[in-house]
């Protein structure tokens, strides 16, 4: 799968894309947000991921996991999830955290735990999605996950795709 990395041109039809996953579309536009996206042969977004990094670069905040309904139960998610969270510990990142309050069974397969809300939003304070959740009063409603990345960052070759 090829996914190319998300840019100016592409941010209106990646809010359209994720706004019908029911997936957040606040600060697609920052240069903090690193997110790329898959597309079919007619040219249409079919998948995203990306992620949002701390002030360090220690964690880094998974969003945008989105896979068309064409395309769901294929393995899709699976490979776009892996591909943020290589690209984020290539990139150093020692911990990936999420919001999920209806994915929790799928990214427990991709080894991530429940985690405390709190903790995350002290981590990843600066993130747009942190703060729009605190601003909103949606962060208190939000189940946190957590992941180590050591282990990807530590693989002989670095990540692998």
């Amino acid at each position: 799968m090829t996914y190319s990395p998300v840019t100016n041109d592409d941010v209106q039809e990646l809010r359209a894309f994720l706004s019908e996953a029911d997936l957040t579309i606040a600060g697609l536009d920052s240069t903090a947000v690193r997110v790329w996206v898959e597309r079919d042969h007619d040219g249409e977004i079919v998948g995203s991921t990306g992620y949002e990094t701390s002030t360090d670069g220690a964690d880094v905040l998974i969003r945008s996991v989105a896979v068309s309904s064409t395309r769901r139960a294929a393995g899709a998610g699976t490979r776009l999830a892996r591909f943020a969270l290589e690209e984020a510990a290539s990139l150093g990142a020692t911990r990936a955290w999420l919001f999920s309050r209806r994915s929790g069974p799928f990214w427990q397969k991709l080894g991530f735990g429940p985690a405390d809300r709190g903790e995350l939003a002290a981590v990843l304070s600066g993130t747009q999605q942190v703060r729009r959740f605190a601003e909103t009063g949606q962060l208190e409603r939000e189940v946190a996950w957590m992941r180590d990345l050591t282990a990807l960052r530590s693989a002989p070759g670095g990540p692998a795709r």
